[in-house]
């Protein structure tokens, strides 16, 4: 597999949870279309497939995994 490059150069974070879906997406730098990979535990990896560098990622069941780690 070649390498995926992250965090370089990073021009800021931007993220939106929809609560309905309790889904978290955040995006490094601004939003742009983007190849999605499934790393597991409900979280996918967005990369661009050109350059090969991760532009964001979503995490779902974020309330869930927050309550879930309070209880501990």
């Amino acid at each position: 597999m070649e390498e995926i490059k992250i965090l370089e150069d990073v021009k800021g974070l931007n993220w939106e949870y929809d609560a309905d879906a309790d889904v978290l997406y955040v995006s490094i730098g601004a939003p742009e279309s983007a190849l999605g990979m499934d790393i597991g535990g409900g979280v996918i990896i967005r990369y661009d497939e050109k350059s090969r560098r991760v532009v964001g990622l979503t995490v779902m069941g974020v309330k869930e995994r927050i309550m879930r780690g309070l209880k501990k």
